[in-house]
């Protein structure tokens, strides 16, 4: 997973989270690494400023709530949240790992053995959030995390009580993401069951195993269109022999034509056996799988956008994105500097609290980023404190210096590897 710096208009902390960097951004927020009292890793999402009204605020509160009840090891963990903050936020567990369009689109499809655990792993998932009389209503490849321990699923932020007769949208407004999204779902038509993941879980097969969705074309209303004609098949070409059956069948334009989950996890099985290998060792091979390609990832073009690494690579290293694991940093370790080019001097000292580098030095990183335009520092916390976070904005006179050792050193990290690269 690719971490950049916080921007300056960033918060610091929220609730009891320090934000540490930028994992991602959508539509609606933007997305940081977060770091919990106690050392917890997080995901800590954040309702932009520009679209928070009482609506925005409505549906981020029926997420929080989908979420305290949802759970299974393969769940992205609830683990806080304030909707009532000036900028809502809500903290998840953070998994290491790409999602699964990411990872098709950068190393390829994968195998079908894998590909039919992957459906098992996730129909049985989809089966316990079901059990608990909710639905996913968005489940895509961007919401896959293939983690250091398997996939999870993310996002439930449209997660729907099947029972509910409270909606947030229009008889007829349809929400969701076309590529994915069932017949039925997108016509509009209400109340949703079941089929509408299964139907999802098949469409997000289906690209996992051959690279393509079921309906492609220019816009998201031609694929609304392609998606709800019952005359126009799901496109299967390049499904292997053995995953066709199943993958026809979830991807049946009739809810009823489709298999339960129950049946999903049991046919996945069917091809994994088939194939001489038991279901827990084709879970642990696509586990492997995932990481093993990830580590061997293909280098990024010269003129793109620089990612963080961790720590910053010497000129001749490759470095690697940052993760939690790597966050660890010995308490007695001498804080970091940037890489020093080969037959430079060597890296000079940290100055002392008495010291006062010239910000405009070469190769010199600011000690806080937060530091003001006129050189001022705001009011330093008292060991153990956090900086107030009950808006997640930073004022005049509130303190800017992080909470631990750990975590100033992972800021002084980032900077300098952003540094070494930024075009000023």
């Amino acid at each position: 997973m690719q971490i950049t710096p916080l921007n300056p208009e960033d918060p610091l902390a929220l609730g009891d989270f320090e934000l540490l960097g930028r994992i991602g951004q959508g539509g609606m927020g933007q997305v940081y690494l977060g770091e919990s009292l106690g050392g917890e890793p997080a995901a800590v999402k954040v309702i932009k400023p520009s679209v928070v009204d009482s609506e925005s605020r409505q549906r981020f509160a029926q997420e929080i709530e989908a979420l305290k009840t949802i759970w299974g090891a393969r769940i992205a963990a609830f683990l806080g949240a304030d909707a009532e903050a000036e900028r809502p936020w809500l903290a998840t567990e953070y998994v290491d790992g790409p999602d699964l369009a990411g990872h098709v689109k950068t190393h390829g499809p994968l195998p079908s053995v894998l590909t039919a655990a992957l459906g098992a792993i996730l129909a049985e998932a989809l089966s316990g959030v079901h059990a608990q009389g909710l639905l996913h209503r968005d489940l895509k490849p961007a919401n896959v995390l293939l983690g250091p321990n398997g996939p999870k699923i993310i996002d439930f932020g449209l997660a729907a009580f099947t029972e509910s007769t409270i909606s947030l949208t229009l008889p007829h407004q349809v929400v969701g993401t076309p590529i994915c999204m069932a017949p039925e779902q997108a016509a509009g038509v209400k109340p949703l069951t079941a089929a509408v993941d299964v139907y999802a879980l098949g469409a997000l097969l289906l690209f996992a195993v051959t690279g393509h969705y079921p309906h492609d074309a220019a816009t998201p209303y031609m694929v609304f269109h392609l998606v709800t004609d019952p005359d126009t098949a799901p496109d299967l070409s390049g499904v292997p022999e053995e995953l066709l059956p199943l993958l026809t069948g979830m991807l049946a334009h009739d809810a009823g034509a489709r298999p339960s989950l129950t049946e999903v996890v049991q046919r996945c099985r069917s091809v994994i056996e088939a194939q001489g290998m038991k279901i827990a060792q084709a879970r642990r091979k696509l586990t492997a799988h995932t990481a093993e390609q990830r580590r061997h990832r293909p280098a990024a073009p010269a003129d793109s956008v620089p990612t963080v690494t961790w720590p910053a690579p010497a000129p001749d290293a490759r470095g690697t994105e940052i993760s939690p694991a790597e966050l660890e940093t010995p308490a007695d370790a001498p804080p970091p500097h940037p890489a020093t080019p080969a037959g430079a001097g060597p890296a000079p000292a940290a100055p002392t609290p008495d010291d006062s580098p010239d910000p405009q030095a070469p190769g010199l990183a600011p000690a806080d980023p937060r530091t003001r335009p006129d050189g001022s520092r705001g009011e330093q916390p008292a060991p153990g404190r956090r900086p107030p976070t009950d808006s997640g904005r930073r004022r005049e006179g509130t303190p800017t210096l992080r909470h631990s050792v750990q975590a100033r050193r992972t800021a002084e990290r980032l900077r300098s590897a952003y540094a070494a690269k930024a075009p000023f």
